[in-house]
């Protein structure tokens, strides 16, 4: 079985993002609830809407930062569920 990756990522609104997976799900996935209750230094800069524009895909996830500062487990994305980032100490 292939593993799911994000094979199109398209800016919204806000902090909002409609990514297209390689299976064909869609899901838009907004990111501002994400940043108000986990705020980290290495990262507050893409809460800003002009620097949250700025993600690439790379390998089927969704980067942001020259570094890859940003990224988010691919089973976080593509449940929709940002939480689930959470459970490895993003907090």
């Amino acid at each position: 079985m292939e593993q799911i990756r994000v094979k199109k990522a398209e800016y919204v609104d806000g902090l909002i993002l409609s990514l297209l997976f390689s299976d064909g799900k869609r899901q838009e996935i907004d990111f501002s609830d994400f940043f108000q209750k986990h705020p980290h230094p290495q990262y507050n800069k893409y809460a800003k809407v002009s620097e949250f524009k700025k993600f690439w895909i790379r390998n089927g996830n969704v980067i942001w930062g020259k570094h890859a500062d940003l990224n988010f487990p691919i089973n976080a994305l593509y449940a929709g569920n940002l939480e689930l980032c959470c459970d490895d100490g993003w907090n």
